[in-house]
C-alpha cells in the first residue's frame, strides 16, 4: 500500500503497510540512518524523530499514523532549524550538532540520534533551559557509554551560542 510521507521537507511515496513501524521505512525505504533501532519498545530513544516538532519514537509509531505530518530526522535538523529561524542558506549543521562535536559528547554514538533530536526539541521551545529542564527533557534517553555530562555541556553550549548570535551559530566557537 502506498503511503505519502513528508520527511526532512521532502515528499516521499513509499510502499508500506500502515502498521509498519516508521523506523523501518526511514531506514529501509528512505535510507536514512540517523534514527537507529535500539530496543524496539520506545524505551531507549535511539529511534527518535520529530513529528511536527515534537519527539516521537519511530520504532513504535506506525507509518499509517504520520501521513500529513512533517517528520524530521537527525539528517534534516539543519533545514528544520533554518526554517524555524528563517535562515538562508541552510547551515551545514544544527548548532546542537556542532556543539556535540565541540564538546566531544559522544563515545560509541549509538544514542546520538535520540539525544540530539530530544535536545533540539527542547531548545526550540526553551531557548535558555536550566540544568534541571535539560535533565528532565533528556530523561528516558539511554546512553550505554555514560556520556551524559558531556552531552549536558553540549546542550548548554548550543543554547548559549544560539542565544548569543540570534540563532546563527553553526561553526565551532564556544564559551
Amino acid at each position: 500500500m502506498a503511503t505519502r510521507l513528508t520527511v526532512n521537507q521532502r515528499v516521499w511515496d513509499v510502499e508500506a503497510a500502515p502498521d509498519t513501524p516508521l523506523l523501518y521505512v526511514l531506514i529501509n525505504e528512505l535510507e536514512l540512518h540517523g534514527p537507529r533501532f535500539g530496543c524496539g519498545l520506545a524505551q531507549c530513544g535511539s529511534c527518535s524523530v520529530l513529528m511536527d516538532g515534537v519527539e516521537i519514537r519511530s520504532c513504535v509509531t506506525p507509518v499509517g499514523k504520520v501521513g500529513g505530518k512533517s517528520i524530521t530526522t537527525f539528517e534534516g535538523l539543519p533545514a528544520w532549524y533554518a526554517e524555524q529561524r528563517k535562515l538562508t542558506p541552510v547551515p551545514e549543521l544544527h548548532p546542537l550538532q556542532q556543539a556535540v562535536i565541540d564538546e566531544q559528547a559522544t563515545q560509541c554514538g549509538y544514542c546520538l540520534n535520540g539525544l540530539v533530536i530530544k535536545a533540539a526539541e527542547l531548545l526550540s521551545k526553551t531557548p535558555e533551559p536550566s540544568e534541571e529542564q535539560i535533565r528532565k527533557a533528556m530523561n528516558g534517553h539511554l546512553c550505554r557509554c555514560g556520556t551524559y555530562p558531556r552531552f549536558m555541556k553540549a546542550i548548554e553550549r548550543a543554547a548559549h551560542n544560539m542565544t548569543l548570535d540570534g540563532g546563527n551559530a553553526q561553526q565551532g566557537g564556544g564559551r
